[in-house]
């Protein structure tokens, strides 16, 4: 788990001197090394920057990066973790390649000598890395099947760069990082900005699972992984057959994601996700396992005493930390430092503050990340399935006269029904996607927003699941082609890697979630609270109080501290006079969130969350507020049209 930055550019322009001030912005992703490396081309016109932070896990003394091979024809930086190198070193060993390291990074530039591309999709693990070949003059650029490893790209005139985070690619000559006003619409209604676009119009997430490839001045992209839920039919039938396969694809997810030569241990929320991962490492340790919580000091609004229990009985080694207001204020704007954007979900602080608190006895922790967007553990999973049999009972209008207003007359705690409600009226598959766990509805987004028409069009692979074989499959292609890789999955990378601590999350491996897509829908969402498969494989393994528990999710007590004693906070970034916020929204529409809110007449938790961090966003980076910009001007648009 490391830091990367590079550049490919002309050999004209002089980028050199800035190849180390880059990668020194990437210091706490990486605080145990720091390497560069600096070519020219062989006909002398371009030239290659590689820059690395590293955070070592494994071959501790050795595999420093920028590595290169040991003929020297290749060059890499390189951030993740290849979890089945081992297998892989034997099988290229046998082939008569050479290894000088023992580690993973070397693994990785021998399986790209003898496969090229394709090498790809013979790695189990998280990755994101730049590989130059002096011999063709080429630099190709990656990223792992899910996102776990971020990695953006910018264009410039004569250049691409590439780094691990936003700040060093804001910091170098060139690139475009006015404000892009098509992610600020977005965001309002996602919550986050759906890839690839950020909220810089020249700068872009390079998509999960695809790779780019650079060589003089061609570009060449492509796709070499999509998540099965939208090509995989059911053929596994037999229940327990399933638990069986099930059970023992996640064991196997787990001892390899424990292949470290660092101290490690795990997150630990009490709830079943992370405290079957914790069941499972106790498995295959000889010692206990290091595990961390965290909590907050409201009544009602900790997972403490459940994580406690679960720590109790595999006899871990635990350590808490109970989060108050201060704390949770204190690491804000670092969080959206660190993401490069408005953070999304309140529990990027509490986590960037458990990371740091783990640092002190860990490199890495195995994390529960992914278990709901794979096997269907949300109730808008249970919902979404009927929702076409309710849009037939019940037409457009009678909602919209009867149904919603009353939906919008429930009470301040009915959340939930509210939502359900809400967005089973919408009967645009592609907007109610969004919608479950959106910001703003249609309606706010409108009030809130007049802003130019949006001219970007949004990446379809999030919504293009025809060959899934149910409504609850499209539904978890969606969770795991923008809401896991641009939400959580940017929370885990960022907040861990901001406290300089590696996160592994064993449910998101591709050969179980492979899997997962065989099962029909009834062996996911077929018990009252989903996860039918999961839970019973947990019943064997976990205390009968973990596995019956209500799930509440890891919730930030934020609607009552917007009401108590971040009401003063919350007011300045809205209300005041130099609020940049109510410059691209409606003031009124902002006033009316927050007074209905404080008066507690309404929730309007999420979309003042938004808000807030909008306006956070704006004080950290100041981008300029200029108008809308043409497609062709912008990185996001650029990847949109290449062969992805």
């Amino acid at each position: 788990m490391c830091g990367l930055f590079g550049f490919h550019a002309r050999s004209s322009l002089a980028l050199a001197g800035r190849l180390d001030a880059a990668t020194d912005l990437l210091a706490h992703r990486g605080p145990d090394g720091r390497g560069t490396f600096l070519a020219h081309g062989r006909g002398g016109n371009w030239q290659v920057g590689l820059g690395h932070r590293r955070l070592s896990m494994i071959d501790l003394a050795g595999s420093a990066q920028p590595m290169r091979s040991h003929d020297g024809r290749y060059t890499i930086v390189y951030n993740g973790e290849i979890y089945n190198y081992l297998e892989l070193r034997d099988e290229l060993a046998a082939m008569g390649h050479r290894f000088v390291t023992n580690g993973d990074t070397e693994v990785l530039i021998e399986a790209w000598r003898a496969w090229g591309e394709a090498c790809l999709s013979r790695f189990n693990g998280m990755f994101a890395f730049l590989l130059w070949d002096s011999e063709t003059d080429r630099l190709f650029a990656a990223r792992d099947p899910f996102g776990k490893k971020p990695l953006f790209v910018a264009k410039g005139e004569g250049f691409h760069a590439f780094a691990s985070e936003i700040e060093p690619l804001r910091k170098f000559p060139g690139i475009d990082d006015r404000l892009d006003t098509d992610s600020l619409r977005e965001f309002l209604s996602y919550r986050y900005v759906p890839g690839p676009a950020t909220f810089f119009r020249g700068i872009a997430k390079v998509p999960p699972g695809t790779f780019m490839v650079m060589e003089g001045a061609k570009v060449r992209t492509g796709r070499y992984f999509t998540t099965p839920f939208s090509r995989t039919s059911p053929d596994i039938d037999d229940f327990d057959e399933a638990v069986r396969l099930f059970g023992d694809k996640l064991d196997e997810a787990v001892r390899l994601r424990l292949r470290s030569d660092a101290p490690f241990g795990a997150f630990l929320s009490g709830g079943l996700d992370s405290s079957t991962i914790v069941a499972l490492m106790s498995r295959h340790m000889s010692k206990p396992v290091a595990t961390y919580s965290v909590g907050f000091d409201v009544p009602g609004s900790s997972e403490l005493p459940y994580a406690r229990q679960v720590a109790e009985a595999f006899g871990t080694d635990h350590h808490e930390l109970a989060v108050g207001l201060g704390d949770f204020t204190s690491v804000w704007q670092e969080a959206v430092l660190r993401r490069g954007a408005p953070v999304s979900e309140p529990s990027d602080l509490p986590v960037l503050l458990l990371s740091k608190m783990a640092y002190r006895s860990v490199k890495m922790v195995l994390t529960g990340e992914g278990a709901d967007e794979l096997l269907g553990g949300y109730p808008k999973h249970r919902a979404e399935p009927w929702v076409a049999r309710y849009q037939r009972l019940v037409p457009g209008g009678l909602h919209d006269l009867l149904v919603a207003p009353a939906a919008r007359a429930l009470p301040y705690a009915a959340r939930r029904l509210k939502t359900v409600a809400g967005v089973a009226g919408i009967r645009d598959r592609q907007a109610r996607m969004v919608a479950w766990f959106g910001g703003a509805n249609s309606d706010q987004a409108a009030a809130l927003y007049a802003g130019p028409r949006q001219a970007r069009a949004l990446d379809p692979l999030p919504f293009a699941a025809d060959g899934a074989a149910s409504a609850l499959k499209r539904m978890l292609h969606f969770d795991q082609t923008s809401w896991l890789p641009d939400n959580l999955l940017e929370r885990g990378d960022r907040m861990m890697m901001a406290g300089s601590i590696e996160g592994r999350m064993p449910f998101m491996d591709v050969g179980l979630a492979e899997l997962a897509a065989r099962f029909p829908d009834a062996f996911l969402t077929g018990a009252p609270k989903g996860k039918r498969v999961l839970r019973t494989l947990a019943a064997k393994l976990l205390p009968r109080d973990i596995i019956e528990r209500r799930k509440v999710g890891f919730r930030v007590p934020v609607e009552q501290w917007f009401r108590t004693g971040l009401s003063a906070e919350l007011r300045d970034l809205l209300q005041s006079g130099d609020a940049t916020v109510r410059r691209v929204c409606n003031g009124a529409e902002i006033d009316r969130l927050l007074g209905e809110h404080l008066e507690s007449r309404h929730n309007h938790e999420k979309v003042l969350w938004a808000l807030a961090n909008l306006e956070q966003f704006f004080r950290i980076f100041r981008p300029s507020l200029g108008e809308a910009a043409p497609a062709q001007d912008r990185e996001a648009d650029y990847l949109l049209a290449s062969t992805f």
